[in-house]
Parts: structure tokens; sequence; C-alpha cells
């Protein structure tokens, strides 16, 4: 049994302020190069590959605490399934693997080169390289590709959990388009169109300079319509990159194996190293930790860091110390304040929790600073757009009850009031941070109770659904949230455009609706001047602040351990300081 989580947290801390400084490196901080770091060290990872080799064989094993919301990669939201996803599944563009900012280069994957833009911005072209085929033997074509965008993102019924960017930016069709489950005319979204088997054009409402970007998201790995069945498609899912399903067993483990189809000419990036690729899931991070450190597992997949008990033991042993990471990613720890929900509906009672909090408290229970600086604004430090901006500053960062108190009477509610927060039942940190919250609004009177709901349906089922959130009292939700790509727009659209708010799988967990940040929103995206375009990010950035629908708590740095025997590791911003997944081998 484990010690108390108190206890464990406590030790952490401690720990960590003795070694902090030597831990320090971070993906964005480090060299941004990309040669080997051959045998390692501490944060080799971060600033090159560690063992770098194309040895092949071995079976490299991933384990994960809980479960993804889907392998499907039209119906996924997490960073890790974004990152592993890339094994079977080929966007039209992808970021090359490389430590810190040079994992953010946005490189062709399917496509063979990026988009060619017309139409004063409205039109953007790709061609995909010629002679690729899914793991069946069968071509692949853009009609494909056209048909996994419409499934992905015009059918919320069926495929939830992914972001809505392609619906909100594509003109619709005259007849507002109900996506493929409802609408079976061949024609589809009429602002997709193929022109060829090798050829896509997208047709925007509005120009979008981030566009290529975009088109990394696995949402435009294709999907053969003959083979889809909705929900069901996970359990058979037709491969297009290196490896292929052998088995998927929902909610225990999934197996892949090289995909015999799989043309290494159109495939710059990929290796095919590992004769197997094993997912094991619902394992207890404590396992995890102990399992990579006998070697008898290779990637912890969430990659959000070792259990705090494993990171006290890895940052006091100097040779385990040597096998470690401790990267940023563009990744904010923060808790959504529920707009919808009274009296969290007032703006001074939303303040008055933003100066309640203590935030060396929430520090503490993720795990001390070697997990992440406090943090004042929405945008983190390795974000373009980030400005240091403090507009609910307390002194040290502790809280500061008076002005809460203030706040609270300035919104009806002087004796305090009660409500819900959630948490990842998964993630013992963010239920820990939740626990410290509760502590420190208890000061003010403000009362929480705790409900945790499992990662692998936070979203679908429970706080992504305003239907559930607002029915059930729930106020405060916990929440990370790392950009889907390494710009303000890819930061900060989905968490705070109310254009972006969904029924279910939704991730503006505040339900912010203020025209205000939508203009600033469209305005960032059609400009094409990159310092025009920061300049509205800080103002997002400023803006949702005074709304006070967020509270920031840490800019987040993951704490990871890679194994001796694993190959051609590297941490990238590009996936929230992960390591790259796509060419990891074993020499065991």
């Amino acid at each position: 049994m484990r010690r108390s989580r108190t206890l464990a947290l406590a030790a952490v801390a401690a720990t960590a302020a003795l070694v902090v400084s030597g831990c320090s490196s971070s993906a964005k901080g480090g060299s941004g190069g990309s040669g080997s770091a051959a045998g390692g060290g501490a944060n080799a990872a971060t600033i090159g590959f560690v063992n770098q080799s194309d040895h092949k064989g071995g079976t490299v094993t991933y384990e994960m605490k809980g479960t993804p919301d889907s392998l499907d990669p039209g119906n996924t939201y997490y960073a890790y399934i974004w990152n592993f996803s890339r094994l079977y599944a080929r966007a039209l563009t992808t970021f090359q693997p490389g430590p810190g900012s040079a994992g953010d280069k946005l490189v062709p994957d399917m496509a063979s080169g990026l988009g060619q833009v017309s139409d004063n911005g409205l039109t953007w072209t790709y061609h995909i390289r010629p002679g690729q085929k899914y793991s069946d033997g069968t071509p692949i074509t853009t009609q494909d590709i056209k048909y996994a965008v419409e499934r992905s993102n015009f059918a919320p019924t069926v495929n939830s959990n992914g972001p809505t960017y392609f619906q909100e930016l594509l003109v619709d069709n005259p007849t507002p388009y109900q996506g493929p489950y409802v609408d079976k005319s061949a024609s589809g979204l009429q602002s997709i169109q193929t022109p060829d088997a090798t050829t896509i054009v997208f047709h925007l409402k509005q120009p979008f300079a981030d566009f290529d970007y975009l088109v990394s998201s696995p949402q435009t790995a294709p999907v053969p319509q003959s083979q889809d069945d909705g929900a069901g498609y996970v359990k058979h899912i037709v491969s297009s990159g290196s490896y292929k399903f052998q088995s998927y067993d929902d909610g225990k483990d999934a197996v892949l194996v090289p995909n015999t189809n799989w043309d290494p000419s159109t495939d710059p990036l990929r290796k095919q190293l590992a004769d197997k690729i094993v997912l094991k899931m619902n394992i207890d991070q404590n396992t995890i930790d102990q399992d990579l450190i006998a070697g008898n597992a290779q990637v912890d997949l969430v990659g959000g860091g070792v259990d705090p008990q494993t990171q006290a033991k890895l940052l006091l042993d100097s040779k385990l110390k040597a096998q470690t990471d401790n990267a940023l990613g563009g990744r904010l720890a923060y808790m959504a304040l529920n707009t919808k929900v009274a009296p969290l509906d007032n703006v001074d009672c939303r303040k008055a929790v933003e100066y309640a909090v203590d935030k060396v408290s929430a520090q503490t229970a993720q795990g001390g600073p070697i997990r992440g600086a406090v943090a004042t604004s929405v945008l983190p430090p390795d974000i373009p757009g980030y400005q240091n901006i403090n507009p609910y500053a307390t002194p040290n960062n502790n809280g500061d009850d008076a002005k809460a108190k203030q706040e609270l009477a300035a919104c009806g509610h002087p004796d305090g009031f009660t409500t819900t927060i959630t948490a990842r039942s998964e993630r013992d940190t963010e239920v820990a941070a939740a626990t410290s919250i509760q502590a420190a609004l208890a000061k003010v009177g403000i009362k929480l109770n705790i409900q945790q709901y499992p990662q692998g349906k936070y979203f679908s089922d429970y706080a992504g659904v305003p239907s559930f959130t607002d029915s059930n009292d729930v106020g405060m939700i916990m929440m990370q949230w790392a950009a889907d790509w390494p710009s303000g727009y890819g930061f900060l659209q989905q968490i705070v455009d109310g254009r972006s708010i969904k029924a279910s799988g939704n991730s503006n967990l505040s339900q912010l609706d203020d025209p205000a940040v939508n203009k600033l929103i469209d305005d960032a995206g059609s400009n094409t001047d990159p310092a025009a375009r920061e300049k509205d990010y800080a103002a997002i950035d400023a803006q949702v602040m005074n709304d006070a629908v967020i509270v920031p708590l840490t800019d987040v740095k993951v704490f990871n351990y890679r194994p001796a025997e694993d190959t051609n590791m590297v941490a990238t911003s590009a996936y929230d300081g992960e390591y790259d997944y796509l060419n990891i081998g074993t020499t065991k």
C-alpha cells in the first residue's frame, strides 16, 4: 500500500528543493539542436537524441494509467494519443522529431509538401505522395482524407472527443452539412474537393495562417469509408502508418506489428524498428515507474511524469537521475470556473476564487517547482504571445483572503458558497491539487465537494459535457492544457472561444463566450503578420484573465524516466514535453 499522499508530496517538495538546480533544463530552454546525446545524462533528451540508433528488433512496451479517450485518430484529443497515433495513422503534415523547439518544425508527412495558398488565403491545396497504401494493401486516396475530416468534425454524436477547427473554418454547404453518417450524398462537404486521387483542396470562410499546422492533426489521417462503422472503427483501425493493429482489447491492451504495406520510400520520417509494439492500459502509476526502472516497459504513454514517490527516489540517486528528463512543453495546469453555474456566473465571485487560491500549495501538490513554476496568466512562457502579467497577485502566491472576501461581498455572497470541483481519478497530483484548493477556499467560506471521474471519459461524459456540469453544480474543473500546435491560436482557441463549445467533448470548460475574445481570435487567425498575431494573443490572455474564468496554477514541466535500452529518445515540445514516439526502439 502506498504511503500517505501528503507525506509523499512533502518529501518530493523537500527533495526537489535540494536538487532542482540539477534538473532545471527544459525542452524549450535547451539548445534546440538535433544531435545525438549518445549515452545520455540528466536532461540529455531535451537537447538531443539519446541512444540514436537504427537497431531493429525487440518489443517496445508502452504502459499507461487509466485508458485513452480513444485510439481512433479521428476521435481523440489527448496529446499522448496524437503522438502515439502517428505509428499507425499518417496526417498530411507532422512535426519532425527533434529536441525542444527543434521538434516544433512542421514537415510534410502524407503530403508531398506544405500547403499551396491561393484566393487571398481562402484556399489551401495539398498533394499526397504517390504509392501510399493501407495495411490491407489498398491505395490511399485524398477522398479518404476528405472523409476523415468529415467524420471527425461533423459527427459529434459519434466522434465527439476531438477539436472542431475544421468545422469552424471550412465553408459549409448551402444546407448545413450533417456529417457522413447522416448525409449519404457523394459530394459530402463541398468545401473539401478532391479533383484527383492525390490532390485535396480546402476552401475556408476566412484566411487562416496556421492551416499547415491544423492539418498535422490526426483528423487528417485517411479513413476508408467502406470500413468505417462509426464508434466501432476503433476496434479495427486500418493503418496508413508504419505499424498496424494485430489486436485491440478495449481497456486492456493493444498490440501493433509492422505494416508490411508501408513503403519507406514514401515516408522519410519513420524507421519501423521494433518487431512489436505493446500498449498496456489501466496500470498503476507506481507499477509503471518500477517497470520502467526495471526495463520491463520502455515508455509511460501518458508522459505526464513519474509518481511523486518515484520522483523523490530518482532525484536522490545520481545513477537513476541521469536517465531523467525535465521538459517544458507549452502546458498549463489550471482550474476552469464554470460561468453557467451560480454564483460563478458573477465575475466578482470568480475573482474571489482567483484571489483565494494558494498557488504554492497547489504547486506543491503537483510535485513542487520541478514540475512547473507558479503560473499567473493563461499562455505559458514558451508559447508566442506570452506576457508576464499577474492581475490577481497575492503575497508570495499564497492567496489573499482579505481581497477574496471583498470580492465575495461584491458578488452578494459574503459568507461564501458551496460548489463541486472535478478532477481525473487516475491523476493523483491533480486530485491533490484540487484538495489543496479545497483547503484554501474553505478559509473564505467557499466549500468544495471533490468529484473524481476517469480520464478516458472525463470530456465525453463528465467535465466536457456542459449539460452534465451545469445540472450537477460543477462550478470548478481541474484541467491541463497544451497547445495543439506551437502558436497562441493553437493554445487558446479551443479553451476560450465561445464558438468552440460542444455538447460533448467540450474543452471550453468555463463556457466562456466573450465577443471581445472571439473577435481577437478571428483577427489573429487571419493575420499573416506574426508580430501582430502575438499582440492579439497577448490581448486575448489579458481579456480572459479579466473575465476571471481560468485560475492558472502552474506552467507544467514533466519529469520522465527513460530506460537505458531505449533508442532514439528525444523530448519534444510538439507533444507537451513527452518523448517523440515515432521511432523509439529497444536494444533488449
